[in-house]
């Protein structure tokens, strides 16, 4: 008797096995949980807008729906890590249909969501194309979530393997597209005022590497052109832009290292950028500009003996004036124990930085290759969501600063705390223009935020690589938009308003990375720090995009420079773009300093400009700019006095610096 019954569970294992290996003997699913064999049977024909030719072989399932309404089907599970694909058809065997597809919603997983009919079936294939072995998988009735916003899939020309990089490379602050093709050619799609792209391929001397691992953007030689960093499994390369930009040379660093996330930074705040590079299995390194090289510097910034750093970004969370630098760290490359705790150095203000995780709260063991920073509640401070790359050590942690050196998790009721989907991309952004950041992450889908630190995703997810998506305005509407390959998401936008802030350092570096931006109006205050690299391996725009809501009015829009300089402009209008040369809007926060420490006489001056000093105030060093940024005079302070006869009439701004090294700004005018 149990021969037997052994011999029936056997047999109905072989029917079951058998069935799922063709169209025709598709199994019918149910909602709820499934197993699925080992992927043998025939493969789909067609992959219904996946990048890839389908597999050598396939798994048949169907659905026939009872009601008209959403299904998922999904083997994003907890622990799972077989790297899945699937194709959903509808219509009748040979006569197939495509419906959707998915490919990598989720790590290696894959998922969809589509709209059934009642009585109609529908054929569920997963391919061998990434694995062959057994997997589970889930099929359930899916919550209907309002549609918060649309983006229309946009063809766009690019070149290449690597596109992941949106910034302005010609110098008119439109977002364009930089495709990397080899170590010798990149094509840059250059934004056209009227629309569309124009593209332009250049010829570099070899880098002998591409960036394979991240890239990073920023005028590091202050010419008005941006140039590059590549990271690759070997090392750095800067590509840099020459002084029309009309052609690039390259600087292949020699150290040999598996890179992760770039970034541009000035990190000692004298004016030129520097690089700061994430190292997989050794204390990070960074490159000080001096003026004509970069030079290499290790250690003082991340120094766990065998790396585990992941996603560098720099933000001010102290709000002291300058940036300091979080690590999402990951035990990859070997890195051991410990290796996979986040790391927040705060920046000393000489040069030197203090990992404060610990006593921050933010040293946390998630597992993570990212994090997305940005004020979620508008309160004046940044915050951090540090998004999940496994669910190994939980979920991904929605961090509030508490404003004096300290975060809380409030991850709980946050929407990320239901969800245990991952992704190496993490970045904050308004993509809705509501006044509240959102976060592009996992599951291909944008986390709304609605100013409370709750977040809800979009209805359907957009159909994007984990990987290459880089964000940019790429049609000059003040929405943003996101690139994926070799097509644009063009946001459809709404009718809330806008503010694109562009900048232009004079005394700080070009770009003006490292500036905070702040905006005022009916809704309160809204902060941003310019950064280039955020998330893991893009290059995101550097302009500075701020929603509004509704609000028909910006009071106030305050640049502070890294320079410490700050630039107030009054009643600016919304749906503009407002362009600000460093040291052109000086505010009132300056005209009060200045005038607590010293008064400028005669204003305006003809030959000689003096100062009477208040408050001690003894000013040892004076630079005069124009207001284009070029400096025309620097001189030693001699008896409270400079010199200005030898410039040409017009206004100036002067820079003066005291004793404690302290600067100080005033607005002149030579007569």
């Amino acid at each position: 008797m149990n021969k037997k019954i052994s011999f029936l569970i056997m047999l109905l294992s072989a029917t079951w096995a058998m069935a799922q290996l063709a169209c025709s003997t598709a199994i019918n699913l149910s909602l709820g949980s499934h197993s699925a064999p080992a992927v043998t049977g025939t493969p789909p024909t067609a992959v219904c807008g996946l990048t890839s030719a389908a597999g050598t072989a396939g798994l048949w399932y169907k659905y026939t729906a009872a009601t008209n309404g959403n299904i998922t089907v999904s083997t994003v599970i907890s622990g799972q890590n077989v790297d899945t694909r699937l194709i959903v058809y509808k219509g009748v065997c040979g006569a197939l249909t495509c419906v959707t597809s998915n490919d990598d919603f989720s790590g290696y997983s894959s998922e969809a969501t589509f709209a059934v009919t009642a009585g109609s079936t529908y054929y569920i294939v997963f391919d061998n194309k990434w694995s062959s072995s057994a997997f589970n998988f889930t099929i359930n009735q899916a919550v209907v979530l309002p549609s918060r916003l649309s983006f229309t899939s946009t063809p766009v020309s690019v070149a290449g393997s690597f596109n992941h990089c949106i910034v302005d490379m010609n110098g008119d602050y439109r977002d364009d597209i930089v495709s990397v093709v080899s170590a010798t050619q990149i094509v840059i799609s250059y934004q056209q005022p009227g629309g569309g792209f124009t593209n332009v391929t250049y010829t570099i001397p070899s880098t002998t590497i591409t960036p394979s691992w991240s890239i990073a953007a920023g005028d590091y030689d202050n010419n008005g052109f941006n140039d590059l960093i590549y990271g690759s499994g070997s090392g750095i390369a800067f590509v840099k832009a020459n002084s029309t930009g009309t052609g690039y040379t390259s600087d292949r660093k020699t150290q040999s290292f598996l890179v992760q996330r770039t970034n541009f930074i000035d990190i000692n705040n004298d004016g030129k950028l520097d690089a700061f590079v994430c190292d997989d299995n050794s204390p990070n390194r960074f490159y000080l500009n001096d003026g004509t090289n970069m030079n290499h510097n290790q250690g003082g910034l991340g120094d766990f003996p065998s790396g585990g750093n992941y996603g560098s970004i720099w933000i001010d969370y102290d709000n002291d004036g300058d940036l300091d630098l979080f690590i999402a760290k990951c035990s990859g490359g070997g890195s051991g124990p410990g290796g996979n705790i986040d790391e927040l150095h705060r920046n000393n203000g000489n040069g030197t930085f203090t990992n404060v995780a610990a006593t921050a709260n933010m040293a946390n063991p998630v597992q993570t290759w990212s994090s997305a920073w940005g004020d979620f509640n508008n309160d004046g401070w940044m915050d951090a969501v540090v998004g999940i790359n496994s669910t190994s050590n939980g979920l991904s942690k929605v961090m509030k600063n508490n404003g004096n050196g300290t975060f809380t998790d409030v991850s709980a009721g946050s929407g990320y705390d239901l969800t245990s989907a991952s992704s190496r991309e993490y970045v904050a952004y308004d993509f809705d223009n509501d006044g509240f950041l959102d976060v592009l992450g996992a599951e291909n889908n944008i986390m709304f935020g609605d100013g409370t630190f709750k977040f809800v995703k979009n209805a359907n997810s957009y159909n994007l690589s984990i990987y290459d998506r880089p964000i940019g305005d790429l049609n000059n509407d003040g929405f943003l938009d996101i690139q994926n390959g070799s097509n644009i998401l063009m946001n459809n936008g709404n009718t809330n308003k806008w503010l694109k802030v562009t900048l232009q350092g004079t005394l700080s570096n070009r770009n003006g990375i490292g500036a905070r931006v702040e905006i005022y109006g009916s809704w309160g205050k809204q902060i941003r720090d310019v950064q280039s690299g955020v998330g893991f391996q893009n290059m995101n725009t550097l302009n500075t995009h701020f929603g509004i809501g509704q609000a028909t009015a910006i009071t106030k829009v305050v640049i502070k420079w890294p320079s410490g300089l700050v630039d107030t402009i009054n009643n600016v209008t919304p749906n503009t773009t407002l362009h600000v040369v460093e040291g052109t809007f000086l505010g009132t926060k300056d005209a009060e300093n200045a005038q607590d420490l010293f008064t400028v006489y005669p204003n305006p001056v003809l030959d000689v400009i003096n100062f009477k000093s208040n408050k001690n105030f003894i000013p040892v060093d004076a630079k005069v700019y124009e207001l284009s940024g070029r400096m025309v005079l620097q001189t030693k302070v001699d008896k409270e006095s400079v010199s200005v006869k030898q410039l040409n009439s017009g206004n100036y701004l002067l820079i003066l610096t005291d004793k404690n090294g302290k600067i100080h700004s005033q607005k002149i005018i030579k007569k």
